[in-house]
């Protein structure tokens, strides 16, 4: 049996404010998403990757005292979520940004772990895969890393 409209149906939106991702508005909708690996990663580099945050977090963990370590810990998950996005953007740098200003000011004997991730050639394809602005604004932003 076909659904009808009933005289006086109304459908009305308003979104506003910082909003990211997908929205449908309407009767009757069905949306899908296909989320991949970071950047387009190969099974090899996903690997590559979830590894090199693997041992970054025992680092963190490690070096951290008792009383910054959660703290440090969730800023390494930060790090690690920003740079998980399958294309990343300028939010991607700011999320990088702030960890490396939180370790610098929480912990600075640990910051260098931190940062030593984004020289790894893994973020550099994440970088790459933002296109050129994106690289640009990484050595701006970093000028320790090189973005090829």
């Amino acid at each position: 049996m076909k659904k009808r409209d009933k005289p006086g149906d109304s459908i009305t939106a308003s979104i506003s404010g910082a909003v990211s991702g997908q929205v449908a508005v309407g009767k009757d909708i069905t949306q899908t998403q296909q989320v991949g690996a970071a950047a387009g990663f190969t099974q090899a580099e996903e690997a590559e990757f979830q590894n090199l945050f693997a041992k970054l977090k025992e680092q963190v963990a490690v070096g951290a005292p008792p009383d910054k370590k959660a703290q440090a810990l969730e800023q390494v998950e930060e790090l690690h979520q920003a740079l998980s996005a399958e294309k990343p953007d300028r939010t991607t740098l700011t999320k990088m940004q702030r960890v490396k200003n939180w370790f610098a000011k929480n912990l600075p004997s640990i910051v260098g772990t931190v940062t030593s991730v984004f020289i790894h050639p893994l973020v550099g394809k994440l970088v790459e895969a933002g296109g050129d602005v994106l690289a640009g604004e990484f050595r701006h932003r970093f000028p320790e890393a090189k973005a090829e």
